[in-house]
């Protein structure tokens, strides 16, 4: 197995697939892995690099016991650790849900190692009046996991309202889906609900960084994963060079649920990135009208 080391010693497995044509990294959500990204992989190994990897907490990388260890810096530290690792200085940065909240959050603060960032699935607990319930529902979460163990808690997570889609959608993919969050470390599970999705920022609190983003992103979201929707409409009238795709008919797990849809608004994006034409948004879009027309 490969590993990547963080500056603490923590090792990061990783894979990669293809090994000609731009990188692309995976970075996976609270319910998944670097196994997650099986469709895209298939997909973009052809013509890029494709790097996935298992964040800290997720066997067979690291599961440290240490609260401390978890947190949305170190999901960041730990993707651009990888990324050298493997030297590669810049990359497209696909991320969903946990992972979206990194890709995010390299944008604004690493954009010189994204050459994209794909926000996908994010919005759970950043809006105000949310914001609560959220840290509440983690808590719950993160005993579930300590109590009932990861095979416990994944049937029931499995079925949550923005999973069932997948469910009715694709049987056999859910049931892939919901073996795999079983195979998970109840340890690193637990942590990472506390020190990652528990304690990290609002994305509300990064406006103003937004407005000054110049990578090209774009936002994905499910039109019935409604914890997202309001988010990701926030992000695309804030981040000049944001486009935004609403999924029909779709719940959380985006890239697994509609795999091709998915995968061609990736490769378009990917395309104009890499030509240099997916460029701010055109500033004439932004005068207020009632009818859509100026003057």
């Amino acid at each position: 197995m490969a590993h990547a080391l963080t500056d603490n010693s923590i090792a990061l497995h990783y894979e990669v697939a293809g090994h000609d044509g731009t990188p692309i990294l995976f970075v996976h959500e609270f319910a998944g892995d670097h196994r997650s990204w099986e469709p895209q992989v298939s997909r973009f190994s052809r013509s890029h690099q494709c790097i996935t990897y298992a964040a800290r907490g997720y066997p067979p990388s690291d599961v440290p016991d240490d609260r401390a260890a978890y947190s949305q810096s170190r999901a960041v530290a730990d993707a651009l650790a990888v990324l050298d690792h493997v030297e590669v200085d810049s990359a497209h940065i696909v991320g969903l849900s946990m992972g979206g909240f990194t890709a995010l959050h390299l944008a604004l603060r690493h954009p010189e190692r994204c050459l994209s960032a794909v926000i996908a699935g994010v919005g759970y607990g950043a809006h105000a009046d949310t914001r609560e319930a959220f840290r509440a529902e983690c808590e719950v979460i993160a005993l579930a996991f300590e109590t009932d163990g990861s095979e416990g808690v994944a049937a029931r997570y499995a079925e949550g309202p923005a999973r069932v889609q997948f469910q009715n959608k694709d049987r056999r993919g859910w049931e892939t889906f919901a073996r795999r969050l079983a195979e998970h470390s109840p340890l690193g599970s637990a942590l990472t609900m506390r020190g990652v999705q528990k304690a990290r920022p609002s994305i509300y609190d990064y406006t103003d960084e937004m407005t000054r983003s110049d990578v090209p992103i774009l936002i994905v979201n499910g039109d019935e994963d409604d914890a997202c929707l309001e988010a990701g409409l926030m992000m695309k009238r804030t981040i000049p060079t944001a486009g935004l795709l609403v999924v029909p008919r779709t719940g959380h797990t985006i890239n697994l649920e509609e795999p091709e849809m998915f995968n061609n608004a990736l490769a378009s994006l990917f395309e104009l990135a890499e030509a240099g034409a997916w460029t701010p948004r055109d500033p004439r879009t932004r005068v207020a009208s009632a009818t859509g027309m100026n003057g």
